[in-house]
């Protein structure tokens, strides 16, 4: 039988730390794609409501971004709205493995980074985690939370009393 358990950080109101880093196999596809956009001081018009499904070299789907609007901003960085990243297993299964949500986030491909001062939601199959001010480490596959965090794990808890 599986148990769910919360544990919600609130700041000053804890003496438990505020911070979360969640390792996790993100894809690699998504600062790659973004690197590629690198002239983006040519780009004045925002994407409205793009999608941008990515497959392996297999054919299988690995992931798909996706946003109501991406504007460059210069400096080489890109402001999204409304941030919708699934990543996808990258096989025949096409199980959706992880996905993360947020209304607002900054994309620095140069450094392959992503983060974000609004809400964002982290969700897996074995833990859902929210929070603010967020910031992705492509090259470290992790993502760590420093504001109002809360993390529901779902996993069997053996022998808990022993």
């Amino acid at each position: 039988m599986a148990h769910c358990i919360t544990r919600r950080w609130t700041g000053a109101h804890s003496s438990r730390p505020r911070r979360l880093i969640i390792p996790g196999a993100i894809a690699m596809i998504m600062f790659s794609t973004f690197s590629t956009l690198t002239r983006a001081d040519q780009i004045t018009a925002p994407a409205k409501n793009w999608a941008l499904p990515l497959y392996s070299d297999e054919g299988f789907h690995t992931m798909t971004a996706r946003g109501s609007e991406a504007r460059a901003t210069g400096n080489r960085q890109f402001k999204v709205v409304d941030l919708n990243l699934t990543f996808f297993s990258g096989d025949a299964t096409n199980r959706v493995e992880t996905v993360i949500l947020s209304p607002a986030a900054t994309f620095l491909p140069d450094v392959k980074e992503a983060h974000g001062e609004k809400s964002v939601r982290f969700i897996r199959d074995d833990i859902e985690a929210s929070g603010t001010r967020w910031v992705y480490l492509h090259d470290k596959k992790k993502i760590s939370l420093d504001g109002d965090v809360r993390v529901t794990f779902h996993a069997e808890l053996k022998d808990l009393l022993k």
